[in-house]
C-alpha cells in the first residue's frame, strides 16, 4: 500500500477555488470610482480633491448620491469575491484569500496601473460574508467615531484595527479569516499614513469639508 500524504488527503487544492481567488483580484481592480465619475462627469477622480479613487473623495468631490453608489458598489464587490469561493468550497483558507484579493485589487487595481482606493468599503464586503458579527460591531465603532469627530480616515483605522481582535477573541473566526483581516488592517493603515500625519498636525479634513 501506498503511504498517503496526510496534507493532500485533509486539505487538497481545490482548482476551482484558486481560481476564483484570483478573479476576486480582477473583481477588487474594478474601479467604480473612476468608472462612475469618468461616466458622469468625464473627469478622472484620481486628478481631483486627494486624488483618491474611494468612495469619500467621489462624496467630497461630486456628491452624496454619487459617493453612495461607489460606496455601495465596492462593499458589493468585496461580498461577491467571497461567497463566489463559498459555492465551491467551505474551506475558510480560499474565503479569507479571496476576501484579502479583492481589498488588494481595489488598492492596487491592475487596470487602471495599480492606483486605486484605500480599500475599507471593500474590506466591509469582504468580511461581513467572513465574519459578519465581528464586521457589525467594527461599522458601529466608525459611525460613532465619524460622529464625534467628523474624520473618515479615523474611524476607518480604528475599526480596521479592531476587526482581527474582534473577530478572532470575541466571535472565534477561523484562524485564515483572523490572518486576513489583519493583511487588510495593516494595508489600509498603510494607505492611511497621510491621513494619520494630517491628523497628528490637525490639517485633516472633517466630513463636509471640501
Amino acid at each position: 500500500m501506498n503511504p498517503v500524504d496526510p496534507l493532500n488527503s485533509v486539505n487538497p487544492v481545490n482548482p476551482a477555488a484558486a481560481a476564483l481567488v484570483g478573479l476576486a483580484y480582477l473583481l477588487g481592480s474594478v474601479s467604480f470610482a473612476v468608472l462612475l465619475v469618468r461616466m458622469t462627469t468625464g473627469k478622472d477622480i484620481r486628478t481631483e480633491g486627494s486624488g483618491n479613487a474611494g468612495a469619500t473623495n467621489v462624496l467630497r468631490a461630486h456628491g452624496k448620491g454619487l459617493g453612495g453608489l461607489v460606496a455601495a458598489l465596492d462593499v458589493a464587490k468585496g461580498a461577491l469575491s467571497v461567497f463566489l469561493v463559498k459555492l465551491v468550497t467551505g474551506d475558510s483558507r480560499y474565503a479569507a484569500a479571496a476576501g484579502f484579493a479583492a481589498i488588494l485589487g481595489h488598492v492596487f487595481p491592475i487596470f487602471y496601473g495599480f492606483r486605486g482606493g484605500k480599500g475599507v468599503a471593500t474590506a466591509v464586503g469582504a468580511f461581513l460574508v467572513l465574519a459578519p458579527w465581528a464586521t457589525l460591531v467594527c461599522i458601529a465603532v466608525f459611525v460613532l467615531v465619524v460622529v464625534a469627530t467628523k474624520y473618515v480616515s479615523l474611524g476607518s483605522v480604528i475599526a480596521m484595527v479592531l476587526l482581527p481582535p474582534v473577530a478572532g477573541l470575541v466571535f472565534h473566526a477561523p484562524k485564515p479569516v483572523v490572518v486576513a483581516a489583519a493583511g487588510a488592517a495593516i494595508l489600509i493603515v498603510l494607505k492611511h499614513r497621510d491621513n494619520l500625519k494630517r491628523l497628528a498636525s490637525g490639517k485633516e479634513r472633517r466630513l463636509g469639508e471640501k
